[in-house]
């Protein structure tokens, strides 16, 4: 069961990237900061390992397509704070794992370092996917919310394919890596599963413990 789920993510992100070229990797990264669970460490990273052979891909435009997606996702997040508040959010969230401990931790992170941290949070695990929401309900200028996003996310992206680079330009030279592995997008699929695993748990945890404090809370 886990090798066909595997099977059917690593396909859709190969067909996706193999039909859009770096359209493909803007929508999935579009997806990612939109805060659905398909993470930014499994697609930039099999992105980078399409690099080779050269001139089929290039790492920086790899890169900024990452970038980009990233911005687009975080506006839809971002929109959503700035025109339903955290109430609208609260209310649908848990239809894509959001729970109100995840809010309260961008909240906490917003409130205490300000918009600056729209920028370093892109380095950060949660709080990357999360903090546009506090700052579109606090109404972050909009220019600098873009220029922030895509400033943070562009350093993150980069680092994350020119893994996959590397690893793609040593898969047809170390059989060792191939026989342990036997195809880079196995692992990647692994990874998926287990982010997937973690989020959900995190979720289920974090709603239950709300529901402890709260009875009436849904």
């Amino acid at each position: 069961m886990i090798a066909r789920l595997i099977e059917i993510i690593s396909g859709f992100i190969v067909a996706t990237i193999a039909a859009l070229g770096y359209a493909g990797i803007v929508l999935l990264m579009a997806v990612e900061s939109a805060c659905i669970p398909l993470p930014s460490e499994v697609i930039m990273p099999f992105s980078g390992s399409l690099i080779n052979p050269p001139g089929h891909f290039n790492l920086w435009l790899v890169a900024i397509a990452g970038a980009v997606g990233c911005v687009i996702g975080s506006l839809i997040a971002y929109w959503v704070g700035l025109r339903g508040g955290r109430p609208l959010i609260e209310k649908y969230g848990r239809f894509v794992l959001i729970s109100r401990h995840d809010l309260d931790l961008a909240d906490r992170w917003f409130a205490k370092y300000g918009e600056i941290i729209v920028f370093a949070s892109r380095l950060l695990p949660v709080i990357r996917t999360f903090i546009a929401f506090p700052a579109g309900v606090a109404r972050m200028n909009l220019k600098r919310f873009v220029i922030y996003t895509f400033a943070g996310s562009l350093p993150w992206c980069l680092g994350l394919a020119y893994v996959g680079q590397k690893l793609g330009e040593q898969w047809d030279k170390n059989d060792t890596l191939k026989t342990l592995f036997h195809r880079f997008d196995f692992v990647i699929g692994i990874i998926f599963v287990l982010f997937v695993a973690c989020w959900i748990w995190r979720h289920l945890r974090n709603s239950r413990a709300e529901k402890a404090h709260d009875p009436k809370a849904a």
